[in-house]
């Protein structure tokens, strides 16, 4: 019986530091993946410091490109209307151009908001419209642009700002953290059975 008990815990013990391993590995691959994709777009991100920006206009652009599929032949390329919006910082009268997030610039430099490509003209139009009235609404609002200078833009909001990155990275860090703590609570498990075991041999010996 002692033995079969013993085998039992045995292989619950492998299987937790299995468990703790595979969980291990596991984030390792995540946080892998992350400093691959998400990483250098925070690092070069450039629209890091908070303002206010005042709306100058926001004007309504009826037909711009949009690459429907991925190839660029002709008929692959349909219109569909988007946003430009200009606005003055509140240390600037000059004029910025308002992104949606970081990555608004590289789809369409030209557009402020960047509608998905639809087929549906109509259904987008009524959709940037309706933006486009929010804008008017609201003179001012919070906007991130680049300290530097070197950008002549701002982004409404931080698609890679440090909270976005402290979500991305929450669950493979604590993965990892659930992971360790399994394989060293099993180890320190072993490592005192192991000495009880030591310690009740030496005393039968003793009592021989």
């Amino acid at each position: 019986m002692g033995k079969k008990l013993f085998m039992a815990q045995k292989r619950g013990e492998t299987r937790a530091i299995c468990l703790g391993i595979g969980m291990i590995i596991c984030s390792v691959m995540m946080f892998f993946l992350l400093g691959v994709t998400i990483l250098p777009k925070y690092i070069k991100s450039v629209w890091t410091a908070e303002s206010t920006c005042t709306l100058v206009r926001a004007t309504f652009k009826d037909k711009t490109n949009c690459i429907h599929n991925s190839n660029t032949k002709p008929e692959s390329i349909l219109k569909y209307p988007c946003l430009e919006v200009l606005v003055n910082l509140n240390f600037s009268e000059e004029l910025f151009m308002l992104y949606h997030n970081e990555e608004s610039p590289e789809w369409n430099n030209k557009c402020s908001y960047i509608p998905e490509c639809k087929q549906n003209y109509t259904e987008v139009t009524l959709h940037i419209k309706e933006i486009q009235r929010k804008f008017n609404k609201s003179s001012s609002f919070v906007c991130y642009f680049d300290p530097k200078g070197k950008y002549k833009s701002t982004i409404l909001m931080r698609k890679f700002g440090p909270q976005k990155m402290i979500s991305y990275f929450f669950w493979p860090t604590s993965m990892f953290a659930v992971g360790l703590c399994v394989v060293v609570i099993v180890k320190i498990s072993q490592y005192f059975a192991m000495i009880s075991l030591q310690a009740n041999k030496a005393l039968e010996i003793v009592k021989t």
